[in-house]
């Protein structure tokens, strides 16, 4: 697998947080999958997801060849612009849209465990 095409300019959605939907999404997740969803490169996952572990946000456990990975969902976000918002309130965002974008409709809820589909509920 080649690297993905360069993307320019701005996002409004970082690429840590399109790790984390991904890593949500399927903890079990190889990083070359990762990287591939995001549209990024291995290396640049494997740093990610490095920042991510190293400020709490993420951890794993090494299963035979297989890292699993885990998120805490209580974390709140680093910006003070989003000060008492958590992981969970993130992921719930990312969730709803991704659910509309495959079809799904979905009603914009208040973010809460019960709220979120099964893979991301057992964060």
């Amino acid at each position: 697998m080649g690297v993905p095409d360069p993307h320019n300019g701005w996002t409004f959605i970082t690429n840590h947080a399109r790790v984390l939907a991904a890593i949500a999404d399927d903890p079990n997740a190889r990083i070359r999958d990762i990287a591939a969803h995001c549209r990024l490169t291995e290396r640049a996952v494997q740093r990610i997801i490095a920042d991510l572990e190293q400020n709490g946000y993420l951890s794993h456990k090494r299963e035979g060849r297989t890292n699993t990975y885990r998120i805490e969902a209580g974390k709140v976000l680093r910006h003070p612009a989003e000060a008492g918002l958590t992981v969970a309130s993130l992921l719930s965002l990312l969730v709803q849209d991704e659910a509309r974008r495959g079809g799904q409709p979905t009603e914009p809820t208040e973010p809460t465990e019960s709220t979120q589909p099964s893979p991301r509920a057992q964060l």
